[in-house]
């Protein structure tokens, strides 16, 4: 397996698959990069050097206690692509991600990333405040978290319905099989129960709208219309409204998993956008 370590000694697996224009994949909250299932495979076998990797906290990489906010992820980040030595890359955030990638670009520029795209993203800012009245109350998280915190395998099974079938999602909504949804539920079990709440925290707490403001680079928006985990209108609308010049492509009735359920149009979108 591979690895490198991050300014904190914190050790971190990554793949690096396939030859071309690097496109590196950040992926959801408690997920490792298995969940680029869909993805990985297709870029690498269509010409790019697809590289993915698992987030700390997450799958085969080291759980510290700290670590969880958005500057040591994006400099975890960084110093993956210093690892790598790779530029001209297109930087792909999916949901907490999206957070991740803005982050970066805020605090280690744009010399190595040509293209950003944020899909189903938690940008800009998740929490209902005074400016931003629209956003989720408060005691929304700490529901969230008391269920993860009391019975972790029922909240992630219950969680991936709605994950994949919408806000009224349930086991009969979703276009995926049992099998496929149990699996991906698993890969969220794969997370240390600390890294899972103070991730979820960071997504949910953390205000980036200026920072979008700031991004001058060609970008792509990919969200679902009824994406439970990061609200279209909150999200996705809000995101592309801080960026004019941005692509906004609207996934109608897709929830927040489209990376699996709308995994052939997905790729379509990105392999086209990555090409430009």
């Amino acid at each position: 397996m591979t690895f490198f370590t991050s300014g904190d000694g914190t050790n971190l697996f990554y793949n690096d698959w396939g030859n071309g224009k690097p496109v590196v994949l950040l992926g959801t909250a408690m997920m490792s990069s298995r969940m680029w299932e869909f993805q990985a495979s297709f870029l690498a076998a269509h010409g790019f050097r697809c590289v993915t990797y698992d987030r700390r906290g997450c799958g085969r990489s080291d759980q510290p206690w700290e670590g969880y906010d958005y500057d040591t992820l994006a400099d975890d980040l960084a110093a993956l692509l210093e690892h790598l030595d790779v530029v001209d890359v297109t930087l792909v955030g999916y949901a907490v991600g999206g957070g991740e990638a803005v982050r970066y670009l805020s605090r280690h520029g744009t010399d190595r990333i040509s293209r950003l795209a944020l899909v189903g993203s938690t940008t800009p800012f998740m929490m209902k405040a005074p400016d931003n009245p629209e956003g989720l109350d408060p005691e929304l998280f700490e529901g969230l978290t008391e269920g993860m915190v009391k019975d972790r395998p029922r909240w992630a099974a219950g969680l991936a319905t709605q994950f994949f079938g919408g806000a009224d999602g349930g086991p009969d909504r979703s276009p995926l099989s049992p099998e496929l949804t149990n699996w991906f539920a698993e890969l969220a079990l794969d997370c240390s129960p600390r890294a899972a709440l103070e991730i979820y925290r960071t997504l949910f707490a953390t205000d980036q709208r200026s920072e979008i403001t700031k991004i001058t680079l060609p970008t792509l928006i990919v969200h679902g219309t009824a994406d439970a985990g990061a609200p279209f209108r909150l999200c996705g609308e809000a995101t592309a409204a801080l960026m004019p010049g941005s692509a906004f492509i609207r996934y109608e009735g897709a929830a927040h998993g489209l990376f699996a359920t709308h995994a052939d149009r997905f790729n379509a979108d990105l392999l086209a956008f990555s090409a430009e």
